[in-house]
């Protein structure tokens, strides 16, 4: 008969391999649980093709007044800064000098004139005596000559009246445009003449160019053609550096004919209208390329994309999983991007939990509202 320690001790023996594979699974890990992560689908809408630039904004007509007689500066009549019409008084110079200028024109005329009736009475008187052969005909041609030299004199005179004039008129110095007048580089009491430089700017307010240069890549892109020709079809929109869009939509008039050897770029130039003077000359904007036509793509949130060294890439669900796919962006639509390659539409796309996430990390999908993703 077997004693109870026996049997107790055996039963140990034949227990412990059970307990040790039990010990095992015990310490196994266990399944990563799933990420949660919020998901937005990569969806399909119709957007205008468009492409940025740096533009600069620049006035229809620039006129750099200077002064085109010397004299002493009498009065300004404009308030810098200030809007003014074409012929308005701008500058006034000293006229007593140039006033008698034209008095002394006028009295040389007058002389003239009475030097070319003397000549016509001496020819005539000459003539005379030519037909009762007591006159020879040198004296006569020499009657002739002095009458043509005497008009030639009147003609001279004439001409220098209306040169005293011009000069007499340039002492009012008046605006040839109509715009915004800038400050006046003189002031009353001095000097000007044609080597005083400018004396103020003026530059139209309405319409504006915008001048822009594009890339020979991106001219073809944006759908120009080889030649400008397909810029009828394009929408110019511009911003400021605060972020502002102007409101008024412009329009390419110009196509530059040549390309800039340097940078290998082509100018173009659009029309915008100005009627609150919120476009100044000399501005810098942005310049927005948008095609008339709408087309369909593929955009999602800018929240969603992440970049590394091979590029830009967005995390989407597949599986139960977290898949990488790179992308290669076609430009802001509002909140989103647009996705020119590497998505089709329909994918669910992480726009929450990114900071977590992981290539091929388990995740559950949990849609959120397109229109508030965090």
């Amino acid at each position: 008969m077997l004693k109870p320690a026996f049997i107790t001790a055996c039963l140990l023996v034949a227990t412990q391999p059970l307990l040790a594979v039990a010990a095992r699974a015990d310490d196994a890990p266990a399944a990563p649980q799933a990420l949660t992560v919020g998901t937005i689908a990569a969806a399909k809408q119709a957007v205008a093709k468009s492409q940025s630039f740096v533009g600069r904004v620049e006035a229809v007509e620039r006129v750099e007044v200077v002064a085109r007689v010397s004299g002493y500066l009498d009065q300004i009549h404009f308030t810098e800064g200030g809007m003014v019409k074409a012929g308005d008084p701008l500058y006034t110079l000293e006229k007593s000098l140039y006033e008698a200028a034209v008095q002394q024109a006028q009295a040389s005329v007058e002389s003239a004139k009475a030097g070319v009736l003397l000549a016509k009475q001496q020819k005539g008187r000459t003539q005379e005596l030519l037909s009762k052969d007591v006159a020879s005909k040198m004296t006569m041609d020499q009657r002739v000559a002095e009458q043509q030299q005497a008009q030639a004199d009147q003609a001279m005179s004439e001409a220098a009246v209306r040169t005293a004039q011009i000069n007499l008129s340039y002492t009012e110095i008046t605006s040839p445009i109509a715009g915004k007048i800038g400050r006046t580089a003189v002031t009353r009491g001095n000097v000007v003449g044609p080597n005083s430089g400018v004396l103020t700017t003026i530059v139209s307010q309405d319409p504006m160019y915008v001048t822009f240069p594009v890339s020979q890549r991106d001219f073809l892109r944006a759908g120009m053609g080889s030649t400008g020709t397909g810029t009828n079809g394009l929408l110019v929109k511009i911003s400021f550096s605060d972020g502002t869009v102007y409101a008024d939509t412009g329009k390419i008039n110009f196509v530059d004919v040549t390309t800039d050897k340097t940078t290998d770029t082509i100018t173009v130039r659009a029309t915008f209208p100005n009627p609150a003077g919120t476009l100044v000359d000399g501005q810098f904007v942005n310049v927005v390329l948008e095609s008339a036509k709408p087309e369909e793509v593929v955009v999602v949130p800018q929240s969603a994309l992440l970049a590394d060294q091979q590029g830009t890439y967005v995390f989407v669900v597949e599986d139960n999983k977290a898949v990488v796919k790179r992308i290669k962006p076609g430009g802001e639509h509002g909140p989103n991007i647009v996705v020119s390659e590497g998505l089709t539409g329909g994918e669910w796309v992480i726009v929450e939990g990114l900071q977590f996430v992981r290539p091929d990390m388990p995740v559950q999908a949990a849609p959120i509202s397109a229109a508030n993703p965090s």
